[in-house]
């Protein structure tokens, strides 16, 4: 009877268990379809033929793709063995990242078109360059690139399957497809990123998968995946080339010149699918319409394939093409057809949404399916897509003819280590520029022979240049997902002027001789009374820096003076320049060491005969002080915006070569502060504990430098530490009327109050111990927010002010332009024996804005002269 009782007491609690999965039937579906992922025959069409030779992901990893979040390591390994295995697959590495991990690229097609694949390359290369229509029987070129961003995993997961497919298929139309194409896989565009995501993914991965938002699994620590090694985000990076894996990654491109490059993403988990096109008027002007067109071509494949597979999707809405600096836009601006795809993320293994469970493996599968259109898409539009080069070429040539505009005359500055940098970034962009052969006055500015040089705006780079040099500020959308402007000569802080047709019959160049360089030595005397080096030159901080760090004693100076060299002659030194005395470096091979760091950082040293100067301040003043030493911590953590704490940590790290410690703001009420001369504050939220207050409060007024950027100037001036007012919104609200506006203009309203990415002019004191090594007093600044600050606007603590007309490049609504002309862009505040600096801008945007790299080394190393 016991028995009988026991039975029926399962029986019953079995029923209830069936009743419930029936009411939440979908979340356990998904749990016992996809706990364990899935083989990756099952994300293929059914039917398909496999080449049984051919190694399938999970024989090599162990486990079904969509089981576990794949490590790189994991997915270089598969690559290789794929390539190893098949005739149809070679593999290279193409660079590494930061963290030293391989950047790969595989080339799958046919293998006779392996034997012949540098003509291959070469023929498609030159037609397309050439606008020469190429034969009825060219192949294209088809890039595939996935998870740029690494907490994005499906698209890097599904390179596997996608992968495996075009080595494994034994089906006519995949050995059709490869007989006469090349495809050119990308299997993860951000290794380092993808790695700090799989981690974090299958460390909190259980054996009873977790669907709540809420559980850690998919609420990811700081710094997210998203990033790189210094947390930038490389879908920005297209342009800039601030990383390896962008300037491997456009070496291909350039090298291949594909006529489709995918770029697998994911959003939010709440969202579906996307795919392009998104908004046309959202594209920038340069891409011409037939891109837009041939992207709806191959959307209706997408589209198709989706409807097969009966899952939701949406297009022509979200997203932009206008900044072509993205993975979905640089391909647009050379002719090629980038395509954006975005998956509803499960940010782990399964995660619940409003439209239901989001399992790892469905998320795979969707980008493995619109891979796979991709190749039906754009193998069914072959003839229009090599007709689209064709035409690409001709408009363009047609563009060229009527420009008013010949060309950009681009004047040297002092400072040779930014210019050579600008000049690299020219160079890595395959844009054409020749050296200024004789002294040319255009519009009251002269570019002098050998410091100058000129873009010539008839070149197939001609819509590259066009954009990186675009003055608009008006737009016919005005709504931005990202920056409106990224104008390279305001982000070198360069004099150029453009060139009229009329005025290029003037200017004369030659591709044969080399831009005048400042004299570096090759010897020094050993016994000069001190050595000295000047501030103007990009990489004087990273010198100092450099033998600071050797224990060499160093002084600076506030004041200019001219001092005898030991040769006889005299040379002037300005503010913020560094002496390096033989008094106090007694027994160092001080010249020795010095021509070795002139020659690496390209900066001039001089040898000094005499502490006696001849004008100025003499060599023992007290206006030439010590260095002091900096020892810097940057605050992170949750609240801080990671991309801005990586800029700051990437220009010191890599440019500067200072060393800094990162301490996540959580933790500072812990923390000794008495190590460090400096703190600085990116880009965030903070809410520091009492405790953290006080004793930060106690640092500063005992000499501690504080740096604040952006919204970190909110927590600065509500403590009382810096003498400024942050605007309140209600006044922006209040600059715009909203007088007869619909419901529906209220995302407009909203995107006109902000300040995406756009150039602002300031006026700068270069007296000013922040602006030495600066030599104009204007500066253009990347603004990136709508924040506006008062103060009391004195000349001794606001260095910088936006001019009048502040507005340079990108889109600024009038009324934001008028009530941030005329207000600080930065401000500095004693407190105590301490100071606090407030930079209104970032200084350091995605390491491209190079001309306000100085303003952050000058916070660190002149700020004795500042108090």
């Amino acid at each position: 009877m016991v028995t009988t009782l026991i039975r029926r007491v399962v029986t019953a609690c079995l029923y209830v268990l069936v009743l419930l999965s029936t009411v939440v039937g979908s979340v356990y579906a998904a749990v016992s379809i996809d706990k364990g992922g899935r083989v990756a025959a099952a994300f293929l069409p059914e039917g398909t033929p496999l080449d049984p030779s051919i190694p399938t992901p999970e024989s090599v990893l162990g486990a079904n793709v969509g089981e576990w979040h794949v490590r790189h390591d994991q997915l270089v390994s598969y690559m290789y063995q794929l390539a190893n295995a098949s005739p149809r697959v070679t593999i290279e590495e193409t660079g590494r990242t930061h963290e030293n991990r391989p950047l790969l690229l595989l080339t799958i097609t046919a293998p006779e078109n392996h034997s012949n694949i540098d003509a291959i390359q070469s023929t498609h290369v030159n037609s397309v360059v050439s606008g020469n229509r190429p034969a009825g029987d060219a192949p294209l070129v088809i890039y595939m690139g996935y998870s740029v961003h690494g907490n994005e995993p499906s698209g890097a997961n599904a390179s596997l399957i996608v992968a495996y497919y075009l080595a494994a298929a034994q089906s006519a139309d995949v050995e059709k497809m490869l007989n006469e194409n090349v495809v050119l896989l990308d299997p993860s565009f951000n290794p380092d990123g993808l790695s700090r995501f799989a981690q974090w993914a299958n460390m909190h991965k259980g054996k009873q998968l977790v669907a709540d938002p809420q559980h850690r699994e998919h609420d990811e620590g700081w710094p997210s995946g998203r990033t790189n090694h210094y947390w930038f985000d490389l879908n920005r990076d297209w342009l800039l080339l601030t990383h390896p894996e962008s300037r491997a990654r456009i070496a291909k491109f350039h090298q291949w010149r594909p006529h489709v490059l995918t770029d697998f993403h994911e959003m939010g988990t709440n969202s579906t699918y996307f795919f392009q096109p998104g908004v046309r008027s959202r594209k920038n002007p340069l891409t011409p319409d037939g891109n837009v067109t041939l992207t709806e071509a191959l959307a209706k494949y997408h589209a198709k394939a989706l409807d097969t597979a009966g899952e939701l999707y949406f297009t022509e809405e979200a997203f932009d093409d206008f900044y072509v600096g993205k993975g979905s836009t640089y391909p647009d601006i050379h002719g090629s057809v980038g395509i954006l795809f975005e998956q509803a993320s499960s940010r782990g293994h399964l995660q619940s949404s409003i439209n239901g469970p989001v399992a790892f493996a469905d998320t795979i599968a969707n980008q493995v399916t619109t891979s796979l259109s991709t190749f039906e898409g754009a193998v069914a539009n072959k003839a229009a897509l090599l007709d689209y080069q064709v035409t690409f070429v001709k408009s363009t040539e047609a563009l060229i003819e009527n420009d008013t505009d010949a060309g950009y005359l681009i004047e040297q500055p002092k400072d040779t280590g930014r210019f050579t940098r600008f000049l690299a970034l020219l160079t890595q962009h395959n844009i054409r520029y020749d050296v200024v052969n004789r002294d040319i006055t255009l519009r009251d500015k002269t570019f002098e022979a050998k410091n100058a040089i000129y873009i010539p705006l008839d070149q197939p780079q001609y819509r590259l240049i066009k954009s990186l040099f675009s003055t608009q500020t008006n737009f016919e959308n005005n709504t931005f997902y990202d920056v409106s402007s990224w104008h390279i000569a305001y982000a070198f802080n360069l004099e150029y002027q453009s060139v009229s047709q009329r005025d290029a019959r003037g200017v004369k160049t030659a591709a044969n001789i080399e831009l005048a360089k400042p004299e570096l030595p090759d010897a020094l005397p050993e016994g000069a009374y001190a050595y000295g080096f000047g501030w103007d030159e990009y990489y004087a901080p990273a010198f100092l820096q450099a033998l600071l760090e050797h224990d060499i004693s160093t002084r600076i100076t506030s004041k200019s003076f001219t001092a005898t060299l030991v040769d006889g002659s005299r040379h002037q030194f300005a503010p913020g320049s560094v002496v390096i005395p033989r008094s106090g470096n007694e027994g160092q091979p001080l010249a020795e060491y010095l021509v070795y760091l002139a020659k690496q950082f390209d900066v001039p040293v001089y040898a000094l005969k005499s502490g006696l100067t001849p004008a100025g301040v003499d060599l023992g003043s007290r206006s030439i002080v010590p260095t002091t030493p900096p020892s810097v911590l940057i605050v992170g953590g949750e609240g801080t915006r990671e991309y801005d704490v990586g800029e700051i940590w990437h220009l010191f790290d890599t440019r500067i070569g200072l060393a800094t410690s990162i301490v996540e703001q959580a933790k500072l009420a812990s923390t000794s502060f008495m190590p460090y001369t400096h703190i600085v504050f990116a880009n965030g939220r903070y809410q520091l504990s009492e405790q953290a207050i006080q004793k930060l409060e106690h640092w500063i007024n005992q000499g501690g430098v504080v740096i604040g950027q952006k919204s970190a100037l909110r927590f600065l001036s509500a403590q009382g530490w810096l003498d400024a007012e942050v605007v309140d919104n209600s006044v922006i609200d209040a600059a715009f009327d909203t007088d007869d506006l619909a419901f529906a203009e209220k995302d407009a309203l909203y995107a006109r109050k902000l300040v995406a990415g756009t150039v602002y002019q300031a006026n700068i004191d270069v007296s000013h111990p922040l602006f030495y090594g600066f030599d104009s007093d204007t500066l253009p600044l990347f603004k990136t927010s709508n924040m506006i600050i008062s103060n009391d606007y004195s000349p001794f603590t606001t260095p910088a002010v936006y001019s009048g007309a502040p507005l340079l490049s990108g889109f600024s609504d009038k009324a934001m332009v008028n009530l941030i002309a005329d207000s600080p862009a930065v401000v500095t505040t004693r407190v105590g024996n301490g100071l606090v600096i407030g930079f209104v801008d970032n200084t350091q945007f995605r390491g491209y804005w190079h001309g306000t790299n100085k303003m952050m080394a000058n916070a660190i190393y002149m700020w004795p002269f500042m108090r």
